[in-house]
């Protein structure tokens, strides 16, 4: 994992980083640069045991509006030849994949626009935070593409059901904060000033949970929602709750928790 990035920056605050796009200038739109960099990024977590949270914000008036048009109409580096048979569309697509793959929750801070792959930035995320100013859509389709992109058709129904999730992916509208909210999309609603000072609860809580549980709390979620039975899932849980409690840190808070200090 590399830490010059010229797309993002990472700021790290204890166990937790706060990543910031910083392409203001086009709304953080997604380039070439942004996915190796974005790749790299969530690719290294894996063996990041510092690093136990990942927040995502953008600099400027927006989340990140999508891809970037003007530099993909441009026919510039985005339409580099990639291995795969999918090109630019997997190589893309991998990186949210590696967000919901990588042990770490990441907490999304969405204002101004979250548009196309900018929205499945935030849909891929594991808990979701709104300014005021926020308003996604599914934006592929505005395009002339099938709205099916970027996780979409997966994350989308999952998170607000399949009517909503039919509404937003057949019209391209676009969802704003307080329905965001009112269909289960966020979490809260904030001022965008307040955005940071709404994640830091949150952050301060998950750091308060052993490694290895918030690490395999995330793991079986994920496997929980797409689990063939209660049966599968509950596997996951055996297996998970058998890995947490042979760990050090589960008998010194076993112990603080007989002895009252909770």
């Amino acid at each position: 994992m590399s830490s010059d990035y010229t797309t993002f920056r990472i700021e790290k605050r204890g166990d937790a980083d706060w990543l910031t796009f910083t392409r203001p200038e086009s709304r953080n739109a997604i380039n070439l640069d942004m996915v190796d960099e974005l790749r790299d990024y969530f690719g290294g977590l894996s063996e990041d045991r510092q690093t136990r949270v990942v927040v995502m914000r953008g600099e400027g008036k927006s989340f990140c509006a999508g891809l970037d048009i003007k530099e993909a109409a441009g026919g510039t580096r985005i339409e580099a030849p990639f291995g795969g048979g999918m090109g630019f569309q997997s190589y893309l697509a991998d990186v949210y994949i590696r967000m919901r793959k990588c042990p770490q929750p990441i907490i999304s801070l969405v204002h101004g626009a979250a548009c196309g792959g900018g929205f499945s930035f935030v849909m891929a995320s594991d808990i979701r935070i709104a300014g005021q100013s926020a308003k996604m859509n599914a934006a592929y389709i505005k395009l002339g593409l099938s709205a099916c992109d970027m996780g979409c058709s997966y994350f989308l129904p999952r998170l607000v059901g399949t009517s909503v999730a039919s509404e937003l992916m057949l019209t391209g509208r676009f969802i704003h904060a307080d329905r965001a909210l009112e269909t289960g999309l966020v979490s809260e609603v904030v001022p965008d000033d307040q955005l940071e000072q709404a994640a830091q609860p949150y952050i301060d809580e998950m750091l308060a949970t052993s490694r290895i549980g918030l690490r395999m709390t995330k793991e079986g979620l994920n496997f929980a929602i797409d689990a063939p039975s209660l049966e599968a899932a509950m596997a996951i849980e055996n297996r998970n709750q058998l890995m947490c409690s042979s760990s050090p840190e589960f008998a010194e808070r076993m112990k603080s928790f007989i002895a009252g200090d909770r």
